[in-house]
């Protein structure tokens, strides 16, 4: 199992965990931000595959902002790969 400690930027959140195997995200943990969406999302992406998580967030957005906590997520998983 891989674990990978991304400090996100431009966002709430602060840190965000995430802990893969075989391609396959098994958990992510974000410190700070909106706390019950990114709960979900943390829910929702579990069991997917790395490459599915990041098509489907990368180029999210937050308000006026041009990255979000998910689309930092994307990018974790991007580095990491």
């Amino acid at each position: 199992m891989e674990t990978i400690e991304f400090t996100p930027k431009g966002v709430c959140s602060r840190k965000i965990d995430i802990r893969t195997e075989d391609g396959i995200v098994k958990e992510v943990a974000f410190t700070g931000g909106c706390d019950g969406n990114l709960k979900a999302i943390s829910k929702l992406v579990a069991g997917m595959p790395i490459q599915q998580v990041i098509d489907t967030l990368e180029g999210n957005t937050c308000g006026p902002r041009s990255t979000s906590c998910t689309d930092q997520l994307a990018q974790a998983l991007k580095q990491a790969q």
